[in-house]
């Protein structure tokens, strides 16, 4: 019997499994072959390394889990903390003081022991017993030169500590160019990490800079290595009739096929054509690129693809998973030329349900290469000019509109949930400037394509899983029960009600809810908190739904030219048609292991995708207002946070309104209904006013922009016993007793100092800030991109929140969810009620902001916007009543947001400080 890794998984999991050593479990196996023996020393060898099993003091081998450990992935905050998002899906996550952390850092696999479970929740925390497998091996960031030394400050906040680079390892590094630094030792104690420059990328201000940073910081590949280059070049430029024959593929040539795309597409894998039957019936194909036909298994082209797992569609370019030469030549599915693809056949009745359906190898030839615009504009517009060019597709066209329309419809009732972010694109000039920002369209013509490949990616999917061949599906888990009650409380704040209860709750309610708040003020912030409340859909080699679709079955088919997954299961379903819908035996165990592995790599690299496009597009939209200081705009308010609240304009750039700024009042934050109000003058703020903003300040560094009200009056001096703007943000406490505001503060009056680390410094590792209100970066962007179309029209969340809304290029999980939310881990939340907010982290251990008001309710949780004041527990906040938190210090101050301590006032006789000083000689 072969010894595999699931059987010796499977043997240490059971109950009665006591540690072994290798000459046991050698004896429990009946291994007797010497051949057998080294494989299975092999073997254990490498499920050691890989932290899956471990080896004992006492030499046996046993599972992290049974012996006390959990292995998992680290999820590290800017601040420090972090949480370890387990392996195993059933158990909560674990909080990770910055001090049990070791030399772990973001995204590595570690094994924890779990310590202890927290007073405040019985939330488990744990710390860092082993590094199993480093994900930062490399860091970009701007250089300092000490001339002895020099520093690197990371561009990714989650580093909280400078890189120390030894004179000998600079290597030609000047002040204030970006570099990327090769980590030769990881974080320890006290010790910083140690680097050495491997790469000068240029002046951090140099054109093309920010962009090349992102690209380095995520290590995105550029060019191709030259075998894959000459493999590519080996594709022939068209298909012979012999080939076709030889195959024995269907010829489709006569339909009247059509591709439509983005005026600027190039990579056209995907094709349509509708035609009404006899019987009344719709008959809809969906015909992709047989990429997997050129693309040979584990061949160079091949590897690489699964490196990369999918294309990067950033601000100014794209990272390709394949070289040009067949995205754009023999895999494009161009106008009248010959090309090999797979196609999807279904046939609809009137209740859109699939009567017939056929998964084929064909052949075909498009007639024209429509654009969105092109088709909106014979439907809706019914331009005249455009309708006598196309007089032969017009009637297709609309029999297409009519059957997306009703699948839509169909898709509805079943309780998909559709999310419509309005999105945006930014466009840059050839110099990679940003120079306007506009609104994406989700016209018929999109609704369209949309339509069509998911009901494509359904019945593929249906149709393998009963064939029960190894496939990749992509799934959409249930939503995490105790994050959907607290987005119910949080609805309910708004009047409005969810039925169902925890896990219960059908997604056909949720979707009820979000047409009962289309074109209401709260749309945004509920549309996005319930996006958060979600898991996030990924790959997996099991079905097992999507949630967000309501579909029993779902995979991605649609893609093949940007996505490997769609590219490994376009393989797979050419194997099984052309061997009879079989697979022999040893092929279907092979393909059964690797699929796992190629699902869990595909999901990684898509998050490292989402993420580097949400950075460009922050990056872009800060630059794009750069020269817009001073400018005032119209813009509604988006999110209200106990530190302010989010402004939205009109091009959907978001940016912040500290408290600080609000200078005609005290505000108090009333997190039932989202609103701020003033104690003098009763003025309210709330989510969906209208607002006119002028923009304050630009933070390139951090990606974030502050706006300030037009027309605010500056707050009475003497109302609140003489101390107008102290405490949090006031107008005079920005930089209090700061010489210098640190990287990324500003001096003075509106020092609310982004970045900032903990202890009283106002930039990042500033340079001393006083009190200024240290604005941590908290998360990543609200990436809401439709990319080229239709993916995840709501792919949510990366590692700190951002509402990310990407449409992906097209085709599908209309629901995908479940950005993590914000989460303010260590004690110190501010004063106030407790409210349910957005964990970061996957949510599974209950982890939520302690005490902070809102943090998990900014809708954009920005980089750089931190919603806790967090200068090492100083900011002072007055507990008020349960309505919220006074903002400005009064005459007694509250217990302090991180240290609950009391101090007297003037006001009330003794020195404040000495009567602070004696209490603790006690």
């Amino acid at each position: 019997m072969m010894i595999t890794e699931e059987i010796i998984l499977e043997f240490m999991r059971e109950t009665d499994y006591k540690p072994m050593t290798y000459q046991e479990l050698e004896k429990h196996f009946g291994i007797s072959d010497a051949h057998e023996f080294r494989e299975f020393l092999k073997l254990l060898n490498e499920l050691e390394q890989s932290g899956k099993i471990l080896l004992t003091s006492n030499q046996r081998y046993g599972v992290p889990e049974r012996l006390d450990l959990q292995r998992g992935r680290l999820q590290v905050h800017s601040k420090g903390f972090a949480f370890l998002i387990p392996d195993d899906r059933e158990h909560p996550d674990v909080y990770i003081h910055a001090n049990d952390l070791k030399s772990a850092m973001n995204g590595d696999i570690v094994l924890v022991r779990v310590s202890s479970k927290s007073p405040a929740g019985g939330k488990l925390e744990g710390e860092v017993v082993r590094i199993v497998t480093r994900a930062v091996t490399q860091v970009v960031g701007v250089f300092q030169n000490h001339e002895a030394y020099g520093f690197v400050l990371p561009d990714d906040k989650r580093i909280n500590r400078d890189i120390f680079i030894p004179k000998h390892a600079i290597n030609g590094a000047v002040d204030g160019v970006k570099v990327v630094v090769k980590l030769v030792s990881y974080p320890e104690g006290r010790a910083a990490a140690e680097g050495e420059v491997v790469e000068i990328l240029g002046h951090k201000d140099d054109p093309g800079i920010d962009i090349l940073s992102i690209i380095r910081k995520h290590q995105l590949p550029e060019g191709f290595p030259e075998e894959v280059l000459a493999e590519a070049d080996h594709a022939p430029d068209s298909i012979t009739d012999e080939e076709i024959v030889q195959q024995g593929r269907r010829d489709l040539r006569g339909l009247n096929i059509v591709t439509i795309d983005g005026e600027d597409a190039k990579d056209l894998d995907d094709a349509v054509n509708v035609e009404r039957l006899p019987n009344g019936n719709y008959k809809l194909g969906v015909h992709i690129a047989d990429v997997g036909y050129y693309v040979r298994e584990g061949s160079p082209l091949d590897i690489e693809a699964y490196n990369r797992g999918c294309s990067v569609y950033l601000v100014d370019r794209v990272i390709p998973m394949l070289p040009h030469r067949l995205s754009n030549g023999i895999c494009s599915l161009n106008p009248q030329v010959d090309r090999l693809t797979l196609s999807c056949e279904m046939e609809f009745n009137e209740q859109m349900k699939v009567v017939k359906h056929d998964v084929f190898t064909s052949v075909i030839k498009t007639k024209e290469r429509m654009t969105y615009n092109n088709v909106r504009k014979i439907l809706i517009d019914e331009d005249p000019e455009l309708i006598e060019r196309y007089s032969d597709l017009v009637d297709d066209f609309r029999l297409m509109r009519e059957l997306a329309l009703k699948l839509r419809n169909r898709r509805m009732q079943r309780g998909a949930v559709d999310f419509d972010f309005v999105e945006s694109k930014v466009i840059v000039d050839e110099n990679g400037k940003a120079v306007d920002i506009v609104k994406r369209e989700r016209s018929i013509a999109e609704q369209i394509i949309e339509e069509f490949m998911l009901a494509a990616n359904e019945t593929v999917a249906e149709h393998f899983h009963w064939l029960k061949v190894p496939f990749i599906y992509r799934i959409h888990e249930d939503p995490d029960q105790e994050k959907l009650q607290n987005f119910m409380a949080f609805a309910a704040n708004f009047g409005h009600h969810v039925k169902g209860r925890g896990n219960s709750i059908h997604p056909r309610a949720l979707q009820n809810l979000l047409e009962a708040i289309q074109g209401t003020k709260e749309q945004t912030v509920l549309s996005t908190m319930m996006l958060r409340s979600m898991k996030q859909a990924k790959y997996d080699a099991e079905s097992t739904g999507h949630f967000g679709l309501a579909a029993e079955y779902y995979s991605h088919f649609t893609s093949p030219i940007r996505r490997y997954p769609d590219l490994v299961i376009h393989r797979v379903i050419r194997e099984v048609v052309e061997n009879g819908n079989m697979l022999s035996e040893k092929r279907q165990e092979y393909l059964a292991e690797r699929m796992p592995d190629v699902a869990q790599q595909s999901s990684e690299r898509e998050r490292v995708a989402v993420d580097a496009e949400r950075d460009t597009e922050a990056l872009k939209k800060a630059e794009y207002m750069l020269d817009k200081v001073g400018e005032e705009f119209e813009g509604i308010i988006s999110s209200v946070t106990s530190f302010g609240m989010f402004i939205e304009l009109e091009n959907t750039v978001e940016g912040l309104i500290r408290l600080g700024g609000l200078t005609d009042d005290y505000y108090h934050f009333d997190e039932q209904h989202m609103a701020l109000i003033g104690e003098r003058t009763s003025k309210v703020y709330r989510i969906g006013d209208d607002v006119k903003v002028r923009v304050a300040n630009v933070n390139m560094d951090e990606h974030t922009i502050d706006f300030e009200m037009v027309d605010m009056k500056p707050r009475k001096e003497g109302g609140r016993g003489g101390q107008a703007g102290r405490g949090f943000g006031g107008r005079d406490g920005g930089a209090r007793g700061g010489a210098k505001p640190g990287r990324g503060g500003k001096r003075g009056s509106d020092a609310a100092a982004a970045g900032g680390e903990n202890g009283g410094k106002s930039g990042r590792r500033g340079k001393r800030g006083g009190d200024a209100v240290a604005v941590g970066n908290e998360s990543g962007g609200n990436g809401s991109r439709r990319g080229k179309r239709g993916g995840d029209a709501a792919a949510a969340g990366s590692e700190s929140s951002g509402n990310g809304g990407r449409r992906g290029k097209r085709s599908g999980d209309a629901g995908q969810a479940g950005g993590t939310g914000i989460r303010v881990g260590e004690a110190g939340g501010a004063a106030g009620e407790q409210q349910q907010s957005f964990g970061f982290g996957s949510g599974k251990g209950g982890y939520s902001s302690q005490g902070t008001s809102s943090t998990g309710f900014d809708r954009n949780a920005r980089s750089g916007y931190s919603g806790k004041g967090d200068n090492g527990g100083k900011s002072r906040r007055k507990k008020t009543s349960g309505s919220g938190v006074f903002i400005g210090e009064g005459p007694t101050p509250g217990p302090g947001a991180g240290g609950g301590r009391k101090r007297k006032s003037k006001g009330n006789g003794g020195n404040g400080t000495a009567a602070f000083v004696r209490k603790k000689k006690k």
